[in-house]
This record gives structure tokens, C-alpha cells and sequence, in this order.
């Protein structure tokens, strides 16, 4: 369609400042066709976001690189297809993992960090570790973690279960968002104070968006990294906990928070 027939839009110049659908211009009653191939473009990105098969052994072998232990769990939706219809499932662990994580578990732990292909594999592949290397530099060195669990056809409270079993003070979870238009790869992150099966999302503090297009990975571990340290001094997340960590920098500079030594 030749630049003549489209009738631009007059808040055309929002468009640098957003990478949303707005200002797209008309082509007489319709869209121009270039917007209407990028719109279908970006539903194909979004759909296989939500269909394609995590990873596991490459990203077992980054997070290993990257100095983690690692530990492999399943929930109970045996397939993609019984996970999109089933969400209770996918909050549920496998029974066999359920045993196996339990026998693993060692003495209490601080942090168990939950990694879950949630709705977008493509965003645990790309974010996870890079974020966990960014938040690893601003906790102590004696902070006591249990093994990262890859977690596979994983919602968020699958955490709760993993968290439990190895006893510690706070979950993590980094799950994959449900993608949006323009974002098939945003990152999640769950934290959750004494992880129990049965806890709700009231009691959860959430980071979201996590990439380079949007929440970088250090602005990200400060903010995950503040909310660890008042929830550990607290005993407590979620709707009690307020996020405040802009007002520590402004009040303190910009050195991130730590948390407490154990």
C-alpha cells in the first residue's frame, strides 16, 4: 500500500515514546496493511510464546555456569495442552518430584529461587540468569539457598509446595507473564514469605516485566532485593508489604540494599 493511501494519524509521534498500537493511521474505513501484518506478526510471536517447550537442559547448564545447584521438578498438568485448560494443575507438584525434592531437602534454607516456564518459556530462557547473576551480587555471601528447581508446565503457587519442602524463610518465583503484543518475553518474579501449599496471591509481592525493553535485570534484584530484606525483618509479603525501595535510594543514594547476614 503506497504512503498516499494511508491517512496518518495526527498522534503519530507518540509512536517513538511507546512501542503499543496507537496513531496506526487508516487506509480508508480500515487499517493500513503494513499494521495489519505487523499485528498478525506479533499474535504469532505471542501464541508461540505460550506453546513452545522450555529448555531445561540448556538452562540447567547456564544457571550451572553461573555458580547455581540445580534441581528438576514437574506439576501435575502432564502436558501443554491439559496445562492451558487445567491451571489448578499446574500449581500442584508432581507427586514422584514432590518425593524426590523432599528427600533432597536438606537443613532449613533463607531463599528457594523457583524458576517456571509459566505462559512464556521465551522469557525464563532469555531473563532468568541474567537476573539471578544480577541479584546474586546483592545478597550476602552466607545466604543460604536451596537448589534453583526448573519447574515445567508451572503456575505461580507451584512455588509455594517447593518452598515448603525445603523450609525455607522466602520463595522466588521467576515464571514467564502471559504475553502481550508487544512483549512474548516479559518475566515475572513471585515472593512469597514462609511458602506453604494454600497460600494466596494476597501474600505475594510481584515484580513484573523484567527485561530490557522494560524492567532492566539490576533495577529488578534492587527492588527483589529491598522486598527480601523487610520481608525476612517483617515476617511478612504481600498486600502488608509495600514496595518503598525508590524511596531508600532517594533517601539513602543508590547503593542497593543487602540483606541481613544470616
Amino acid at each position: 500500500m503506497t504512503d498516499e493511501a494511508v491517512t496518518r494519524s495526527p498522534w503519530g509521534e507518540w509512536r517513538n515514546a511507546t512501542p503499543a498500537r496507537l496513531a496506526l493511521g487508516r487506509a480508508g474505513a480500515g487499517i493500513p496493511t503494513d499494521e495489519v501484518l505487523r499485528f498478525g506478526w506479533a499474535h504469532a510471536m505471542a501464541r508461540d510464546a505460550i506453546h513452545a517447550a522450555l529448555d531445561a537442559g540448556a538452562l540447567e547448564q547456564a544457571l550451572k555456569a553461573a555458580g547455581w545447584t540445580v534441581a528438576h521438578a514437574r506439576s501435575r498438568a502432564e502436558d501443554r495442552t491439559t496445562y492451558l485448560r487445567r491451571p489448578d494443575l499446574g500449581r500442584q507438584l508432581h507427586a514422584d518430584d514432590a518425593m524426590r525434592l523432599r528427600e533432597s531437602a536438606g537443613a532449613a534454607t533463607d531463599v528457594c529461587i523457583v524458576v517456571g516456564d509459566g505462559l512464556s518459556s521465551l522469557a525464563v530462557e532469555r531473563h532468568a540468569v541474567p537476573l539471578l547473576t544480577a541479584l546474586r551480587s546483592q545478597l550476602p555471601p552466607g545466604t543460604r539457598f536451596a537448589p534453583v528447581v526448573i519447574a515445567t508446565q508451572a503456575r505461580v503457587a507451584l512455588a509455594d509446595e517447593i518452598g515448603e519442602l525445603f523450609a525455607a524463610q522466602l520463595s522466588v518465583m521467576l515464571i514467564g507473564e502471559r504475553p502481550g503484543l508487544s512483549s512474548p518475553d516479559s518475566l515475572g518474579i513471585y515472593l512469597t514469605h514462609t511458602p506453604r501449599r494454600g497460600r494466596h496471591d494476597a501474600e505475594r509481592n510481584c515484580i513484573s516485566n523484567v527485561r530490557p525493553q522494560g524492567l532492566s535485570y539490576d533495577a529488578a534484584a534492587f527492588k527483589l532485593a529491598w522486598l527480601m530484606r523487610q520481608a525476612l525483618r517483617l515476617g511478612l509479603t504481600g498486600v502488608a508489604l509495600k514496595d518503598e525501595s525508590d524511596a531508600a535510594v532517594l533517601e539513602g543514594g543508590t547503593t542497593p540494599p543487602t540483606l541481613p547476614a544470616p
